[in-house]
């Protein structure tokens, strides 16, 4: 019992020392990713050049870091087009460059991990990018791509949807427009919420485990397992074998890094340790999905060269610090302090505890500032998921549920009734529904009781209720001007106002359509679709 009471300690004093970076690190990724267009990645990853590389290593690292959304990401990007190096470089960039990494470690291992994260990121990065195109046949790669195009034709039963996005892109708002709006903020507090929401169990399991190797696992345990004293052969044993107790470990991301420091301290070179934390790629649940994605044959292959290029990575910025005069940290005796005391941890912990709830409340009110309306919550892991890229979708008692990876979207269909809590009642941006007892007002954002609304508006299918005939009477002019998303007439699917894939005018109301085909077969005869049309 002492040593459980022990390990909980030092796991939570490590939480305590990295708290306020991980609440800077995940707003800072919230807001990068809220400004960074989706499919403007996917223009950018036409090919794997120089320039093409280094621009993809930078949109990675606005990304988020959870490895299974990079994961999910990816996929997605090299399905409508990407470069298969450059999307797997998207996946490297995006768990090892990203900002909230750098600032943990840091903090819980020292400047040396942190340098070593971004130097030997960018090593990793071109060694896979000079041997991808030598073990992934160009056959192979197309083949896998026009699997994920059929089963996702198959899965939305509407095809052509798959393009959406890049021709959403074209109608975005400039970027500074963007940068000066509340709903753009908003949208980044989402993402920040969502990240931390879908991360909290690696987080959790991470910080616990190190600290039960902390204080339960003996150093003897790690001298039996890691080569010490020995020369290049301990340098070359350890980086491979880092890679695999990552395989072993089952946990992702951040999570990575308390199970690093643990490793380090018990006895793990430098250069083993670096490729550990690099190696939250091939985890073994990753792994299984990288086969459900692009077959097992390219999956080996992604498994053996990722593992190659970790380690390799690794072992080279052991030797390049060596090399230069950087010295490594010494080993700790312990990680963190397992007292509170007041210094600078604890009032920047309470500075940003008071940033945290800020953000919380921005994303708790997010309606407010118009914002939400082009995503939704992947009810499994807690992700915010663009409606136009989702990782995965279902059909669940006829309605549309996003994820953000088919690893969520799987836990789901298995058990829908186990999230059925995560799954709106009804969709973002449209109205509630009135047996809530209240909804919003599309026009001023006022909540507003049905049975004592000014009058409803009824617009392609939907009934909308209004605190006045004023708003209702501005609604009735224009409905476009006060949705983010409305329904198509045709097939019902929701469609961002702002990125449709067309529009047509009948009667001189506006109406906004999922696809050029829905908008033909609406223009052609308005009447069949009377009901919706109104």
């Amino acid at each position: 019992m002492t040593t459980l009471l022990m390990s909980l300690q030092e796991g939570f004093f490590m939480f305590w020392e990295t708290l306020w970076a991980l609440v800077l690190g995940f707003t800072l990724s919230g807001v990068v990713q809220s400004f960074v267009s989706r499919a403007e990645m996917q223009k950018a990853m036409g090919d794997h050049q120089p320039r093409t590389i280094v621009r993809t290593s930078l949109l990675g690292a606005a990304s988020s870091s959870c490895s299974y959304a990079a994961s999910a990401l990816a996929k997605s990007l090299f399905q409508r087009g990407a470069d298969f190096t450059s999307a797997m470089v998207f996946m490297f960039a995006s768990t090892n460059l990203v900002l909230e990494l750098g600032i943990i470690l840091w903090l819980l291992m020292g400047w040396q991990f942190a340098a070593a994260e971004f130097v030997g990121g960018a090593i990793m990065i071109a060694l896979f990018t000079l041997l991808a195109p030598r073990i992934f046949p160009a056959a192979e790669l197309e083949a896998a791509r026009g699997r994920l195009n059929a089963s996702r034709t198959g899965a939305t039963g509407h095809e052509g949807h798959g393009d959406m996005g890049s021709e959403a892109a074209q109608q975005e708002k400039p970027f500074r427009e963007r940068l000066r709006s509340k709903a753009g903020w908003a949208d980044a507090a989402g993402y920040t919420v969502s990240d931390l929401t879908m991360l909290r169990r690696e987080l959790v399991i991470g910080y616990l485990v190190a600290g039960l190797i902390a204080v339960a696992v003996p150093t003897r345990f790690f001298e039996a397992i890691f080569l010490s004293g020995h020369g290049v052969l301990t340098d070359l044993e350890n980086v491979v074998l880092g890679p695999i107790i990552a395989f072993v470990s089952f946990v992702c991301s951040i999570g990575n890094v308390p199970l690093a420091a643990s490793l380090y301290k018990g006895g793990i070179s430098f250069g083993g340790t670096v490729a550990f934390i690099f190696a939250d790629l091939i985890a073994l649940p990753l792994v299984v999905i990288y086969g459900k994605f692009y077959g097992r044959a390219i999956a080996t292959r992604l498994f053996f060269s990722f593992w190659a290029v970790m380690a390799t990575a690794g072992l080279a910025v052991d030797l390049l610090f060596r090399a230069v005069g950087i010295s490594f940290p010494k080993r700790p005796i312990e990680i963190a302090p397992t007292s509170f005391s007041l210094n600078y941890t604890m009032v920047l912990n309470i500075l940003f505890l008071g940033l945290a709830a800020v953000v919380y409340w921005t994303y708790r009110n997010r309606e407010r500032f118009g914002a939400g309306g082009s995503y939704a919550k992947d009810p499994v892991c807690g992700m915010q998921v663009e409606r136009d890229n989702p990782g995965a979708t279902s059909d669940h008692d006829g309605r549309t549920v996003y994820f953000c990876s088919d690893r969520c979207k799987t836990k789901y269909d298995k058990d829908p009734g186990k999230y059925a809590a995560g799954v709106p009642s009804s969709t973002e941006g449209d109205p509630a529904d009135p047996s809530e007892g209240t909804v919003l007002d599309p026009v001023c954002g006022m909540t507003v009781a049905p049975a004592r609304a000014a009058g409803p508006e009824d617009y392609a299918g939907t009934t909308y209720h209004f605190c006045s005939t004023g708003c209702r009477d501005r609604f009735a002019a224009d409905p476009l001007a006060f949705l983010t998303v409305a329904r198509d007439p045709v097939c019902g699917m929701t469609v961002s106002v702002a990125n449709p894939g067309a529009r047509v005018t009948v009667d001189g109301r506006d109406y906004v359509f999922c696809m050029q085909g829905c908008a033909d077969r609406f223009t052609a005869d308005p009447a069949a679709f009377r009901s919706t049309v109104r």
